[in-house]
């Protein structure tokens, strides 16, 4: 998505790096240019709201639940593999750790 208009920042890598906006994990300075873009750039904002919209809700419906530690570590794992850019296993998340969350929210219930 671009709205088409040039900035300092493309919108391209806005959106490709906007969970790491959203999450406060990118340094102070990638932050401001990306304030920067949003406040010259409405499609990108719209696309920021939204995104803030979503992160809040599933924060207001799903933040209470507990995560299995084994999953959690599964998880976190992924994701560590993910930013060190290796390989990551075909293999998912198998279901029997979905059901273990599962059953663990309807304890809880």
């Amino acid at each position: 998505m671009s709205c088409g208009e040039p900035h300092e920042t493309d919108c391209s890598e806005v959106l490709d790096h906007l969970y790491e906006f959203l999450d406060r994990e990118m340094p102070e300075g990638d932050c401001t240019k990306f304030e920067v873009h949003f406040e010259e750039c409405s499609p990108c904002l719209e696309k920021y709201g939204l995104e803030q919209a979503v992160k809040k809700l599933v924060k207001r419906c799903c933040g209470q639940d507990e995560v299995p530690t084994d999953l959690r570590s599964k998880v976190m794992g992924r994701i560590d593999l993910i930013r060190a850019g290796e390989t990551v296993p075909e293999q998912d998340i198998t279901v029997a750790d979905a059901d273990q969350t599962d059953r663990a929210a309807t304890a809880r219930e």
